[in-house]
């Protein structure tokens, strides 16, 4: 594949890439270390939505060096959540091709042989500090006041011949960087611009651990021109990383992918969304009944907009809208009362009713809710989309619906207390009308309450209260019409008899 994949040529306040004779490819690398973080799901999304823009690839590669942090199961969820959102990758662990495998572990080979080309080109050399002896040596400048940064290079000018035979011998070693001591490093970043950074600031990164595994600076721009990846999509925390990989590129002559650093999500205060102060798992929304096209648009608005100002799009939009220059670099706050209010959206204005019926009985078989999708079920959900915003309250808010032997609010009780006079008379007139429809039952109650001269209200409430034991339920005509005489009827007497024993 050939080395030359993309030009950066100025545009404006941007600088914009011009790919020449190659595919788009982009690529995530999440560490299967915990659960799936919705920032993982973020890069997702630009970098899928990039690549079909331009008919190109998208890859998912795991970054598993770190054994340490490492979880076989958040393989799994990895690729589960990906494709409960639909991002679909051209390649990835579970879709090998020609430039895998897309599992880090198992190219350990070849990323010795490159740490081992760094070494050979004298870009690279052998540390042989032991961990003791590093920590020895930080504490020891902290004594004397002196800025301790990083590794204070002992072992950079061990000659070529001493490395070899100490390695030879079985000591222990890393592989560390060389990197100027002096000058600049400059980042062309897509959205920043020129970046610059001082190599007085640079530290001699571990490129190849001890245990022979690499570091992520290695594997990653390793993997990355191995597999193609023509730009690199990845979170503005990595921005300062970019010097180290910029320098490893340089040593083995390679071109530099297209850098594009999106801003970060943040929390309310600004600072990196994280599991410490937010809920970050993707699961866990998933598991509150996120809907994965809300979540994706969410996650779109996040420092980008459509051109038109809409709120509402697709992953599609996205391909069809995309551009650098609307993505905007001031952080975004990740607002789980707006995700979930732009759920609610999709749930009562973007899908159509029976496929929201649909997920919401798929979802509540999935969580022991045995109820059949029938026409009760789907008049029951038309009835309370405007009171959720996501699939998680519907059970809470319907239970109702379900059962006879639901539980009474305090306020609903008193409501039946009060009025416990008219229970009876709303018992006999709902006897009396067996075809209860809106318009019979609003009919039903107009008659009773002008016969005892009350307001409609006045017989509503301890009617509310009866048959739903809540005060919050759908409109009244409704209710009573969707639950039926039989109901209505039973759960009267109930009322009754619970309004006699709370004397």
């Amino acid at each position: 594949m050939p080395d030359s994949r993309t030009s950066v040529l100025p545009c404006g306040d941007l600088l914009i890439a011009d790919t020449l004779n190659s595919m788009v490819v982009t690529r995530i690398a999440p560490s299967p270390t915990g659960d799936p973080h919705v920032g993982t799901a973020y890069q997702a999304l630009f970098n899928l939505v990039y690549a079909r823009q331009h008919a190109g690839k998208f890859i998912v590669r795991l970054e598993d060096t770190d054994r340490s942090r490492y979880r076989a199961e958040s393989v799994t969820k990895i690729l589960e959540m990906l494709d409960w959102l639909g991002l679909t990758p051209d390649a990835s662990p579970a879709r090998e091709d020609e430039h895998g495998p897309y599992t880090q572990s198992l190219r350990a080979e070849l990323h010795q042989h490159y740490a081992n080309e760094l070494l050979r080109r004298g870009a690279a050399y052998r540390a042989f500090d032991t961990p003791e002896e590093l920590e020895a040596r930080r504490q020891a400048a902290v004594q004397r006041g002196e800025d301790y940064r990083g590794y204070d290079r002992r072992d950079r000018e061990l000659a070529p011949e001493e490395s070899e035979r100490r390695a030879a011998a079985g000591q222990p070693f890393v592989v560390r960087l060389k990197v100027p001591l002096a000058g600049e490093t400059v980042v062309n970043d897509l959205l920043r611009g020129a970046v610059r950074f001082d190599n007085r600031e640079l530290d001699d990164k571990v490129l190849l651990k001890a245990d022979g595994f690499p570091t992520y600076h290695l594997a990653a721009m390793v993997d990355d021109h191995l597999m193609g990846v023509s730009h690199v999509i990845r979170a503005e925390e990595w921005l300062t990383s970019t010097p180290i990989h910029v320098h490893i590129l340089r040593a083995l002559e390679w071109t530099e992918p297209v850098w594009i650093h999106t801003p970060l999500l943040r929390n309310a205060d600004k600072s990196k969304l994280s599991k410490r102060k937010s809920d970050t798992s993707v699961d866990s929304y998933r598991e509150q009944g996120i809907l994965p096209e809300a979540l994706l648009n969410y996650l779109g608005m996040m420092g980008w907009t459509m051109p038109d100002g809409r709120e509402v799009f697709s992953v599609q939009d996205m391909i069809e809208q995309f551009t650098w220059e609307r993505v905007s670099l001031g952080g975004p706050v990740f607002d789980l009362a707006k995700l979930k209010w732009l759920n609610g959206k999709y749930l009562r204005e973007v899908l159509p009713p029976d496929e929201v019926a649909e997920r919401l009985h798929h979802y509540l078989r999935a969580h022991g809710h045995r109820v059949d999708n029938d026409a009760y079920f789907r008049t029951v959900v038309r009835m309370l989309l405007p009171r959720i915003e996501t699939l998680s309250e519907f059970w809470d808010k319907s239970s109702y619906f379900w059962r006879e032997d639901f539980a009474y609010t305090d306020k609903a009780l008193q409501l039946l207390r009060d009025g416990q006079e008219l229970l009876p008379a709303l018992r006999e007139a709902f006897v009396a009308a067996p075809d209860l429809t809106h318009d019979s039952a609003e009919e039903v109650l107009r008659a009773l309450a002008e016969a005892r001269g009350l307001k409609p209200g006045k017989v509503m409430q301890p009617l509310r209260a009866a048959v739903a034991g809540t005060l919050e339920s759908p409109g009244m005509f409704d209710l009573l019409s969707a639950l039926g005489q039989d109901r209505v009827v039973a759960r009267l007497e109930r009322a009754i008899t619970m309004a006699q024993a709370a004397n």
